[in-house]
């Protein structure tokens, strides 16, 4: 490659594949192909009105300096307002950190929480960076299992059985990314009870599609759990709930002993959040909601369409998903492996997906698809994947007992 001597660990940084599936889905689309792009995890529709206004008001007249490293004041104020009217408990201002897109709190969690003998634990499948972060830490990346049969949500008994001195940090995602499973709350109470025999771990909570929860998911964020309020680090932003990815607006709420070490890196890394983005955001956590719940109606709607539609094809069977807008279908009755599958429906039926292996070694056999995309485009995918798994696949009949 070159002849310089590189940082291992950056080097065995794996991509994460969501992107390297969204280059091969935009090459191809390019040269005519008409893809269907069900792979990549982002809303599909316009921020809200107001947030727009907002930001080009703020682009406009400013301010245009540097704010400080852990955000505006009236951001952070704001978003501790927002946390302590949705959950009952006393979230403040000086505990939040705005950062430049979720990722970035997973980043500094393992960062500060890893290093060389440290473990780390995370959801498998989950998503991607929490492992890639705790590799490039230093730390060990300790995997617990992310189960079909409990709803793709996790054992607390089994989450703490991992735990040894050298856990750091559990990393938590509820509503989940790639299952769209949400953990039960009788057992995030366990894993609270069974934390306070480990004080010395730490627990990041990624709840960014917490606003994306239907029917009667049993959703409880971590924040309310008083045994774990002083080593509970949130993880929210505005990408999901306000459909602003490209934004890279996130934030995280620190226990306050922590933020002053978060602020030290951030002052060597990227300074701060660009402000336009911190007033929209100021805009979207202060304003009318209407947007977001009709955002979370639309998915609902897809939800169905999409879960029915995967259970109707031959070798196929999906779990409703609880929250999020992934379904994480089984697809082990086909024949084909999942990464077989999501490559050739790509190549043949012209349908972006990820395999299940792209989120760990317990998502093998099963493939991610967004439904974050308009109706019509995910009935043309299910009836295209209905056509190549009717010739290329086995029917349901055939499929092996027991293999589901």
């Amino acid at each position: 490659m070159t002849g310089f001597a590189l940082n291992p660990r950056a080097v065995g940084i794996e991509e994460e594949g969501a992107f390297a599936v969204l280059d091969r889905a935009l090459a191809l689309k390019a040269a005519g192909r008409p893809i269907i792009n069900l792979g990549i995890g982002q809303p599909d529709f316009d921020p809200p009105g107001h947030v727009l206004e907002a930001a080009a008001k703020a682009a406009r007249e400013g301010p245009h300096g540097y704010t400080s490293p852990v955000g505006m004041p009236a951001l952070r104020e704001a978003v501790a307002a927002d946390l302590t009217g949705r959950f009952g408990v006393g979230v403040h201002a000086d505990e939040v950190v705005i950062v430049p897109g979720g990722k970035v709190t997973i980043f500094l969690a393992a960062m500060l929480f890893g290093g060389e003998g440290a473990e780390i634990l995370y959801p498998d499948p989950g998503f991607p960076p929490y492992r890639e972060a705790i590799a490039f830490s230093g730390a060990k990346a300790v995997p617990y299992p992310i189960r079909e049969d409990r709803d793709f949500g996790f054992d607390a008994e089994e989450v703490l059985s991992l735990v040894t001195p050298a856990t750091r940090l559990v990393i938590i995602n509820s509503p989940a990314n790639p299952t769209g499973g949400v953990v039960p709350r009788a057992e995030l109470d366990a894993l609270a009870a069974g934390l306070e025999a480990h004080p010395h771990v730490a627990v990041l909570s990624d709840e960014i599609y917490s606003h994306l929860v239907y029917d009667d998911a049993d959703f409880a964020s971590l924040l309310a759990y008083p045994s774990l309020r002083d080593r509970v680090i949130l993880l929210d932003g505005w990408s999901k709930t306000f459909a602003m990815t490209g934004w890279r607006l996130g934030y995280g709420v620190w226990p306050k002993a922590l933020v002053p070490q978060i602020r030290k890196i951030i002052t060597i890394t990227h300074s701060c959040v660009a402000n336009v983005a911190q007033i929209a955001g100021l805009a979207a956590v202060t304003g009318p909601r209407e947007p977001v719940e009709r955002f979370r109606r639309t998915f609902a709607e897809r939800r169905e369409a999409v879960v029915a539609g995967l259970n109707a094809l031959p070798g196929v069977t999906c779990r409703a998903p609880g929250g999020a807008f992934y379904a994480f279908p089984n697809v082990t009755g086909t024949g084909l492996s999942s990464a077989e599958l999501a490559e050739r429906l790509l190549e043949e039926a012209d349908i972006a997906l990820i395999p299940g292996e792209s989120f760990g070694a317990n998502g093998r056999g099963y493939l991610r698809l967004s439904y974050a995309a308009d109706m019509a485009q995910i009935e043309e995918a299910l009836a295209r994947m209905g056509e190549f798994l009717a010739v290329n696949g086995r029917s349901k009949e055939e499929a092996m007992p027991g293999t589901r």
